[in-house]
Formats: C-alpha cells, structure tokens, sequence
C-alpha cells in the first residue's frame, strides 16, 4: 500500500546523527529545523575548521516515503558541484605540466577550432566565456548519455557570442567540454579519471558515473518544490534550448534515479558525492593544499584558480554570476560567508562546497529535496549561524 501525506513521519521526527563541535550546536539545531521549516527531507553537512572537522551531521530520509534514514554512507546527486570537481581535475593537470590553461583548446582537440573556436583558451570553458551554452543543432533523445555525440556536436558549434566577449553559465555543456579536453590528454574518460587521480587517493567518495554496488546507498532525488515566494524569470531562448537539447537532458521526477541516469558520466550535472568527502577537499583547498598527506594542489596555484575572472550580468541568467577559472565565487548577491575570495560550487536544489582561505574553512552540504531558486535560504541560515560561531 502507498502512504500517503498524512502517514509519513513528521519532518519534526527527522532523525540526525553526527558529531557536531560544541561552538556550533546552533548550526545543528538549525540544520534540524531544515527538516520543518525549509522542507529538506533528507540531508548531510560537513565542514572543516583548520583541516579538521569540527562538523559532520546528517538526517532524515534518502526516499520520499521516509522508510530509509540517512546513513553515515549515503551519496547523492550534487548536480553542479561536479563542475567543481572537473576544474580541480583541470588544475591538477595545470600544475603537472600536462595541461596549458591558457593554451588554445584545439590543441588539445583539434576539431574543435571549426567555427570560429580556433583561438578559444580553456580557461574560457572554466570562466563560461567560450560561447558554448547550447547546442543549435537538434539532437535525439538520450544524447547526453552519447559523449562522442555532445562532443562532436559542441565541435561544430559555432559561438552564440564571441569567445571572450561576454560570460553566460554553461550549465550542461562545461562538463563535457573540459572533460574533452582531460579525455583527450589522458586517454580516459572522466569518471575512470577522478577516481584514479583523486576519488582513491584522497578517500573523496565523488563519482561521475557510479556502479550498480552504490545504489544502495545512493539516496533518490525528490521533485522540485517552489517556495511560497518564489518567482521566476522567464526564461530566454538561449537558456530554453540549453535545458531542451537533447530532450531530457533535464531530466524529469524521478528519472535522476534510474540506472541509466546514475552510470552516466555527464560532469556537469551527473556527479554524486557525500559531504564529508566534499568538506575534506576544499578544506584541504582552503588551507595549504594537502590532506592527511596527499597533495592536492599548491597554495600559488589554488591562488591562481580562485582569482576573479567575471563579475557583472550574465549572458543565459540575466542576474549577476561571479567565476574564477572553474568557480563560483561569493559574490554580495549571494554571499557564502563574510570573506570575499571564497570559492566552490552550488549544484540545483542548494547543494554547496566552498573553500575560504580566509578562514580556514572547507565546506560540503548536501541533500535530496529539489528547490526552485537561486538564493538556497536553508543553505544561506546554515552558513550564517557557522561564521556567527567563529
């Protein structure tokens, strides 16, 4: 038999465990509060505090029945924090002499000068300024799960505006351009990629294209729901064709679960990660670079990838955007913390990691509730509480 509404555990029961430091019971007592207020149903944050962590709680429910708790393993779908991801992968290329961040794409792929792309550099794809947010030409469905397809038909796209001339988000083709161009270097897709030059070494627990022994613990990602206030632009044709081609490349309810949808090595959108894991990484960004040993990248060239690159409207949003090579940054329009070289990535429905150099702080929350927005208000009180505390 179904439940129905009224037969499910109230969000008030939402079971959360973890160890949270003492300075920071309000961020778990507010994290709790998600549960009710903010209409989160299942979730995980972590954080670090000078490389260690000072918070790693989750709670609630990987299903929209609620019969299966959030448990210390769970991994979800971070949707953009993947693009995160592929620019520290890029970066760590950069910094073994592998890979030019200012070196001509084509050189790397060469069927991608056609067009008018001869003399795009890859630090354009990082910074969304190489013109490349959609695809005119109509593709079938299922295409992005096709990687030679996006790839070839991003090679014969001509720019929607000259390369350099204007930012706009490339929200579904960054990662299969700059996950072309680590193919095309290292001879592997993405996903063998990350694992090997950084998931296994680093114990990161982030997949793009995860296994059928993951399922089990991989929670489902619920549909979106608006908040009362919520209103949205509409949206303009580049941003419509960019979501619409291929069909269902923006998945609908339910179809992010499937088999298909989690074996997918989409970078941009398909990346399925746990928050400590996260909260490790960029913590270990926001300090001198190494984790328990491991390198990850130097501080010259974590001070390299996190300068601001853009700043100002975008061209596919129509609201203000700030990028480093690869980056979100904190911007006044919405702020992650007081200081102003913080640095990550939001995935849809308020998933987050971010370093702050500044304070020391690494940072990984993430959830299955989808939500309409941009401004991530339940995100937004979590962080509040947490720089409050320090």
């Amino acid at each position: 038999m179904t439940a129905t509404p009224d037969q499910l555990p109230s969000p008030a029961d939402a079971p959360v465990q973890g160890y949270c430091d003492p300075r920071f019971a309000a961020v778990r007592e507010q994290f709790q509060q998600n549960f009710v207020d903010r209409s989160e149903t299942g979730a995980a944050l972590a954080v670090t505090l000078n490389g260690e962590l000072v918070i790693e709680i989750y709670g609630g429910w990987t299903d929209a029945k609620h019969t299966k708790p959030w448990a210390e393993d769970t991994i979800v779908c971070c949707y953009s924090v993947g693009k995160a991801i592929c620019a520290i992968l890029a970066w760590r290329m950069a910094e073994r002499g592998e890979l030019d961040i200012d070196r001509r794409v084509a050189d790397y792929w060469p069927e991608f000068a056609r067009n008018g792309k001869s003399d795009v550099p890859v630090r354009w794809i990082l910074t969304h300024q190489s013109g490349l947010a959609a695809i005119r030409r109509p593709l079938p469905r299922g295409a992005m799960l096709d990687w030679d397809l996006m790839t070839s038909a991003l090679a014969e796209q001509e720019p929607w505006w000259p390369p350099g001339e204007a930012h706009g988000y490339h929200s579904n083709t960054q990662g299969f351009l700059i996950g072309e161009v680590i193919r095309r270097i290292t001879g592997n897709s993405i996903g063998p990629h990350l694992q090997r030059d950084l998931s296994r070494p680093i114990d990161l627990d982030f997949h793009f294209g995860t296994k059928p022994e993951h399922d089990i613990r991989t929670a489902d990602m619920l549909p979106v729901q608006q908040p009362p206030d919520f209103r949205r632009a509409p949206p303009n044709a580049l941003q419509t064709l960019g979501g619409r081609n291929p069909p269902h490349i923006q998945t609908g309810p339910g179809s992010q679960n499937t088999r298909e949808y989690r074996a997918a090595e989409f970078p941009s959108t398909t990346g399925h990660g746990a928050a400590r894991g996260l909260a490790r990484l960029f913590g270990a960004l926001a300090t001198d670079g190494q984790l328990d040993g491991a390198h990850i990248l130097e501080p010259q060239t974590i001070d390299h990838m996190s300068a601001e690159q853009v700043y100002g409207v975008d061209r596919i949003l129509g609201r203000p955007t700030r990028f480093a090579s690869g980056f979100q940054m904190t911007m006044a329009e919405r702020p992650l913390g007081p200081n102003p070289r913080t640095f990550g990535h939001f995935g849809g429905g308020g998933s987050l990691a971010f370093a702050d150099h500044d304070a020391n702080v690494g940072w990984g929350y993430v959830m299955n509730q989808g939500r309409g927005g941009w401004q991530h208000r339940h995100t937004r009180r979590l962080l509040d509480l947490f720089y409050e505390a320090l």
